[in-house]
């Protein structure tokens, strides 16, 4: 065998070996125990407190947090953005939300980075990301052409336990 051939196998080798070993490293540890044990054990323990749901989201190539919530039943494609006050919707998704201004007329302006915009305010009845669900939520709905993306912001990252960046992620808690 030649040197190029023994060194293709051996680094095939290598990331096989490794991707195993990290899949066995993230999959749960599954312990078995006889079904009588296990609802005996169940129906003796206290019911406690329920862990919020977490969820973590990477950042991508330019350091963004991009989520796909579900609105109201509907999926949104948005960017976390802890420095908007309101959850901020496109023209396009609030569309797609069945929302229009004709049946709000709570218009507001806003200064956003880009300078000032007018939009209206809407109340979403459920944002739910992942496990985590977070019912009547403020948000905005700004005009065609002043967002690229809809914004997920601290009228829904305010109701959350708790967040924090840490190493390219994101981790929400519900």
């Amino acid at each position: 065998m030649s040197n190029a051939t023994s060194w293709a196998l051996g680094c095939a080798g290598a990331a096989a070996l490794t991707a195993l070993a990290y899949t066995q490293w993230l999959a749960p540890k599954v312990v078995a125990e006889p079904a009588q044990a296990a609802t005996a054990t169940r129906a003796t323990q206290a019911p406690g407190p329920r862990k919020p749901a977490t969820l973590a989201v990477a950042a991508d190539y330019r350091g963004h947090y991009l989520v796909h919530p579900t609105i109201d039943n509907f999926r949104v494609r948005m960017m976390v953005d802890s420095g908007a006050s309101l959850v901020a919707l496109t023209a396009e998704d609030a569309r797609a939300l069945g929302i229009t201004a004709g049946s709000n007329p709570r218009r507001m302006m806003l200064s956003t980075a880009n300078g000032s915009v007018s939009g209206f305010r809407a109340v979403l009845k459920e944002i739910r990301l992942g496990e985590i669900v977070v019912r009547n939520v403020d948000a905005v709905v700004l005009p065609p052409g002043a967002l690229s993306i809809s914004l997920l912001g601290n009228s829904f990252l305010g109701k959350l336990t708790g967040y924090e960046v840490q190493t390219g992620r994101m981790v929400l808690r519900g």
